[in-house]
């Protein structure tokens, strides 16, 4: 994993937010899911479908290159779209396994590397992500355009992780992107001079490590207790930073759970959340869904 100094940084105080080492296996090969049939108006697929990647070139104004890895379900769909934030010193395939099992559950998921933050960035400045809100608005129209008839344009939502949850909340707060559906942030704080949550109230999930000393409980918390809107909160009282490492199994089915009824409205998929947050003993469930 690459880390680097951020002593400097001043807009957010999440020095060397990582996602860790990549997974072992091929980004890009398909996954070997059997295929189901495409979801309906009745909900979501109830089997694994198989899942293709592609990458998008894109780049903002010119001058902030967005390369993007698509990870599509084949066959069927529309469906609905995730957008998702990787951390500082990161990249998106550091989150394969979770992306992946997304897309498995009928989700494309769109995730670009960000110039400035990502883990082989040229010119690296972590207080570039103020700019990612932006960036992130830029990236989900461009991927609509690129793949007409893939994604259900009224069923997003947003997902990040560290300095990508800080992303995402800006996309529901100061940058607020009225056609988010719902949002995930992983080990997320708000800027230390947030701005409200704004707009249309959708539901949020939080997931966090009560050990995490990079984004502090505290801090994750406090952004959660700022949300008037359905929330969730998902904490693991022996996770650290890397909740989504630390209890893959756990956070996978809860966040699919969530996203299965707040695109699909799958109402059975939100009756399973608590059991399933619960279900090794590893992680609980609060909140008002």
């Amino acid at each position: 994993m690459l880390r680097r100094a951020v002593a400097a940084l001043t807009i957010v105080a999440v020095a060397a937010l990582s996602a860790c080492t990549p997974d072992s296996e091929d980004p890009n090969a398909t996954t070997s899911a059997p295929a189901a049939a495409s979801p309906s108006a009745a909900g979501a697929p109830e089997q694994s479908l198989e899942v293709r990647t592609q990458e998008i070139e894109l780049n903002r104004d010119g001058s902030r290159p967005l390369p993007t890895k698509v990870w599509l379900p084949t066959g069927g769909g529309p469906y609905p779209l995730i957008y998702f934030s990787h951390g500082l010193t990161s990249q998106p395939d550091d989150y394969i396994d979770l992306l992946n099992s997304w897309a498995q559950a009928g989700f494309v998921v769109a995730a670009p590397r960000y110039p400035h933050t990502w883990n082989q960035a040229t010119d690296y400045r972590a207080d570039d992500v103020v700019n990612q809100p932006a960036d992130a608005q830029f990236v989900i129209t461009e991927v609509l355009k690129a793949l007409p008839g893939q994604i259900d344009p009224n069923r997003i939502a947003a997902a990040g992780h560290s300095a990508g949850g800080i992303t995402t909340i800006g996309l529901f707060s100061s940058s607020r992107d009225e056609r988010l559906k719902a949002g995930l942030i992983i080990s997320g704080r708000q800027m230390p001079q947030p701005a409200p949550f704004s707009g249309t109230p959708v539901p949020l999930l939080f997931v966090q490590g009560k050990l995490d000393t990079t984004v502090t409980y505290e801090q994750a918390y406090g952004a959660y207790n700022q949300v008037t809107w359905p929330k969730a909160f998902l904490e693991l009282p022996q996770g650290t930073h890397l909740p989504h490492r630390d209890q893959p199994a756990v956070v996978a089915t809860t966040t699919t759970d969530f996203w299965r009824w707040s695109l699909y409205g799958d109402s059975a998929a939100k009756a399973r959340l608590p059991q399933d947050a619960s279900s090794t003993g590893a992680a609980g469930l609060v909140g008002t869904l």
